[in-house]
């Protein structure tokens, strides 16, 4: 954990539309919990600049911790999670590739892991203003201290964001979670920033952190409250 309670952030700035997000409507029933290589390998053949376009992101499809009486289970490729109606779909976007994206997935119907999944229609949407963001996966690499050490993996991440001119003031990261692929696990970690100024946050969002991204690593979201984070599908 990285907190400096000396200096608040400055909410001044803003930063050009670029990048948005997409929200398809989807008909699914559930989805392995952790999907995201099957959920990018379904999606790339549809997509013909799918590997081409760096800014191209793919949300892991995130529902609730429980309903219903039931619970999310452990991060897995075996587990289920259910998909409400309300679920949908998210790709962040270079907004000049959007009305294409949306050509090339609605009314498709790919396979998920064993699972059928229907791509309906999309909503543009902008990325959020608010200055608290979190990434449920950021990637790690395998023979990274960052692996065993919040305070290395911390520092890494203020380097990189340096780099972005995105400084540091309040972090908070979650313990290792495994993505599954064919050519191994990818090691990941969840973080949260807050104090962030409008303008970084919005770069931030625009730019991402770390690789993977079609993956769902990297990509961040809007988050209410300081709470510590905790490893989400």
């Amino acid at each position: 954990m990285f907190w400096n309670e000396e200096e608040e952030a400055i909410e001044t700035g803003t930063a050009p539309d670029t990048v948005v997000d997409l929200a398809f409507a989807i008909d699914c029933r559930q989805l392995p919990v952790d999907h995201a290589y099957a959920l990018a390998n379904a999606l790339r053949p549809l997509v013909p600049w799918f590997d081409e376009e760096p800014r191209l992101g793919v949300h892991s499809i995130h529902v609730a911790s429980s309903q219903n009486g039931w619970e999310r289970p452990a991060h897995s490729p075996d587990k289920l999670i259910m998909v409400s109606r309300r679920t949908r779909l998210k790709l962040r976007i270079p907004r000049a590739r959007a009305e294409d994206l949306i050509a090339c997935l609605s009314g498709q119907r790919i396979e998920v892991g064993g699972q059928t999944l229907t791509i309906g229609a999309a909503k543009i949407q902008p990325l959020s203003r608010e200055t608290t963001l979190l990434a449920r996966h950021v990637a790690i690499a395998p023979d990274s201290e960052a692996l065993t050490d919040e305070v290395a993996f911390l520092a890494g991440v203020a380097q990189t964001l340096q780099g972005l001119g995105i400084r540091i003031r309040k972090a908070l990261c979650g313990r290792v979670t495994q993505l599954h692929t064919p050519k191994g696990p990818i090691p990941t970690r969840a973080l949260m920033l807050a104090g962030l100024t409008i303008e970084e946050s919005l770069r931030l969002q625009s730019e991402g952190l770390g690789p993977y991204r079609t993956l769902g690593c990297g990509i961040f979201l809007p988050h209410k409250g300081i709470e510590p984070v905790k490893p989400v599908a």
